[in-house]
């Protein structure tokens, strides 16, 4: 069985900042990811990484406030997030697939390709 762990949710006021990580047992495929689960919507991409160069991609309202990064080992990844806002509210989840685009405007990874139940950030104004 895959372990997932995950870090860094929690509740936080806006404007402040949070890193998440999440780390599992075993994943070596192309397109790596975090996407992000608000109450009543769809769970989207956010930002997304690419194992062969580190190439990093964001949807448009999380530009130039989130970051995404790979950890030493090749299953670990971080999201920092800076100048947080209400909206940025939801579940957050690692997700990984052999995806060659890897945009996270049009990434849906099916849903045995994301890495465990995710960690709740809750931005409040």
């Amino acid at each position: 069985q895959v372990q997932v762990l995950y870090s860094g949710g929690g509740s936080v006021q806006a404007g402040t900042s949070v890193t998440l990580s999440c780390e599992t047992s075993s994943d070596s495929r192309y397109c790596m990811g975090w996407l992000r689960q608000a109450p009543g919507k769809e769970r989207e991409a956010v930002a997304t990484i690419t194992r062969a160069d580190g190439r990093t991609r964001y949807r448009d309202p999380v530009k130039g406030r989130f970051t995404i990064s790979k950890g030493d080992s090749k299953n670990t990844l971080y999201l920092e997030m800076h100048s947080l806002k209400p909206e940025d509210s939801g579940m957050y989840y690692c997700a990984a697939d052999g995806y060659l685009g890897c945009d996270p405007g049009s990434w849906s990874p099916l849903a045995d390709d994301i890495w465990g139940q995710g960690t709740q950030v809750t931005v409040s104004s």
